[in-house]
This record gives C-alpha cells, structure tokens and sequence, in this order.
C-alpha cells in the first residue's frame, strides 16, 4: 500500500466519525468567547434535552452529589462548573474516539482521555503565566481536544510502533510525529486538524490542534495560546498520563520562554494541582472514572 493511499483512506476514516451534535458546537463556541458566563452555557444546553439528561445522569452518580439527587440544570452546572461541564459535554461527543484502545501506540483504553483531560486542566492553569492574555477556557477546550486524532491514526500505525519509536530513539526523527509522517504520509496532529474541520470547530481549536507539537508554525496572533496548550501537553507526560509509545517523545519548544513565563517552581505547583483537579474531574465520571 503506498502512502498516498494510506493518506486517502485516513482522510476517509475522519469523514466517518460522527459529527458532534449542533448543541456541543455552539457550547464550544460560547466556551471560547471571553466574556460569556455560565448563564450561557446553562441556555444551550437546555435546548438539548438528551444532553441535559446526560449531564444530569453523570454528575448525580458522582461522589459530588452526596446522594442527593440533582434535578436542576442551574443546579448541577453552578455545583460542578463550566470545566466539568464542557469534560462531560465532550466525553458524550466523542465518547468513540476517547474510549479508542491506541492500539498503533501501546496504550490502553481511556489513556487518551486521561491525557487529554490533564491537558486539559494543566492549560487552564498555565494560561495566566502567558506574557500576552490568553483565555483559560479556550486553552481548557483546546487541550482537551488536542491529541485526538491519535484515534484515527492509531490503527494505521499497528505493527509499526517498535520500529518508530527505535528510530525516534536513534535520533532519525527530531519527534514521534516525524515518525508518523515517515510511516503513513500524516501525523496525529494534522489528522486532529481534519477532523476539527469536519466537525465544523470554531477557530482557534482547529489551529491548536494542528499545532500544539509546533506552536511556532501557528499564527503568530495565537502562538501564546498555542505555546500554553504546547507546554500542558508536556505537563500531563510528565505526571503520568501520556498515550503510550510516544510518551516524551515529543521535544519541548525552547521559544516557550518568549511567549510564557513559567519556573520550575511554577511548574512543580501545576503539576501538584493539575492532579488534585484531575482527580476530582475524573471521580465525578461513573464506573471507574471514565466517559461512558
């Protein structure tokens, strides 16, 4: 199979996913706006009532509700906030992609949400260290949804893994993603950013995906946002959470300090915080803290 092929029938497999239904779009576009609050979030998604009956579902199956049913949307979004809102949200949307065993990476089923999530929660609190502003919800959506073309990838890389990881190792490639290229003409990055294209995603979440391995190929108007999703990503290998193979196999941009002001004691706190609010996230999720 040669790898133009190999890219067509990849391309193909992002136009099978399901599209994310018109409520969980229009929140992510709200999300991202700076001056929203969560009186918009709670109208959206009363317009959704299967979407209102899940949130409804999760959280009061959550350690949170104290065995005290919820039954108000109001009530269930100011109880647990917006975070773990648009998490629900987006463990429901993309409850196929989340729930994909990575197989092409050696990883388990539900490494690429806890990944994703400490991403997540990590670019939400490294945001304000940014030299220029950035919104802590759009870099949360974004880190969220960075890696998640490793889903689609994933299968395409099967039988591959030890040979890209030894080449990475051996210093053929300057990252996994360069590996990836070299194996299937397409990276998880790239993919992500197709996928975000088909599911019609407001920017800058299509750019942050395509970009947060590469912050300074991205637009220079959004390169901070794109720099704190880049070091999140980074953050959340180091606590644990990586996809497997390619686990800190990816370099971290030196041109960050230009663009974020973070220390190694700034650092050693998020990472200390990014679990206790991981923690807490995941336990809010029913069976054993994963997307159902």
């Amino acid at each position: 199979m040669t790898t133009k092929t190999l890219r067509d029938e990849i391309i193909a497999a992002v136009k099978k996913v399901p599209v994310i239904p018109t409520s969980g779009t229009r929140l992510l576009q709200v999300a991202n706006q700076a001056d929203h609050n969560l009186s918009d979030i709670i109208a959206i998604i009363k317009c959704d009532a299967a979407l209102t009956g899940y949130i409804l579902k999760t959280i009061n199956s959550a350690a949170m509700s104290r065995g005290r049913e919820i039954t108000s949307l109001d009530r269930a979004v100011s109880l647990v906030g917006e975070d773990m809102i648009l998490s629900i949200v987006l463990s429901d949307a993309a409850a196929q992609l989340f729930h994909t065993d990575l197989e092409g990476y050696a990883a388990n089923q539900g490494d690429l949400w806890r990944h994703d999530l400490r991403s997540a929660i990590a670019a939400k609190k490294i945001a304000p260290y940014a030299r220029e502003k950035v919104n802590p919800d759009t870099a949360f959506t974004g880190g969220l949804l960075h890696d998640l073309g490793k889903a689609i990838i994933s299968h395409f890389l099967e039988g591959k893994i030890d040979a890209m990881v030894a080449a990475v190792d051996h210093g053929d490639f300057a990252d996994y993603s360069g590996a990836e290229q070299q194996a299937v003409g397409l990276n998880h990055s790239e993919i992500g950013y197709e996928l975000a294209k088909h599911w019609r995603l407001p920017e800058p979440l299509p750019s942050i995906i395509r970009h947060h391995h590469h912050p300074m190929e991205g637009d220079e108007t959004i390169r901070p946002l794109l720099f704190v999703v880049h070091l999140a990503d980074i953050v959340s290998m180091m606590t644990g959470s990586g996809t497997g193979a390619d686990t800190m196999r990816h370099q971290i941009d030196p041109a960050y300090t230009d663009f974020v002001d973070l220390s190694r004691d700034d650092i050693a706190r998020i990472i200390f915080e990014v679990d206790i609010e991981f923690n807490t996230i995941m336990s809010s999720f029913p069976g054993e803290g994963e997307p159902e």
